[in-house]
């Protein structure tokens, strides 16, 4: 479940900053690559969750297991709006280096 969320939220970002930034020739070829983006993050964050609790979730202390799965799919989320999502190479008029002006300015771009 966390990695469907995860991969939903991701491909949320990466598609608002797509049209922030005017990037790709119309909506329905970002929506398309959007799709296809969305089941390899999918399984990316479901793995973020399933490896931790299965080296960490058989300890006393099952609180490991659930703040690297945290941790690892905020990770996973950063990445994939900041690689995939910030077109720092593309020529966007409304992006000033690349970031869409609603990226707040203490997550990194």
């Amino acid at each position: 479940m966390c990695g469907l969320l995860a991969a939903a939220l991701a491909c949320v970002l990466i598609g608002r900053a797509w049209a922030t930034c005017d990037v790709g020739g119309n909506s329905y070829a970002n929506s398309l690559t959007l799709v296809v983006l969305f089941v390899p993050l999918w399984i990316v964050g479901a793995l973020c969750w399933v490896l931790p609790y299965g080296l960490l979730g058989r300890r006393p202390n099952g609180g490991w297991a659930v703040a690297t799965g945290t941790a690892a799919t905020l990770l996973l989320v950063w990445s994939a709006a900041t690689w995939l999502g910030m077109p720092d190479d593309y020529p966007a008029p409304f992006c000033v280096d690349g970031v869409p002006g609603w990226w707040p300015t203490w997550i990194p771009a």
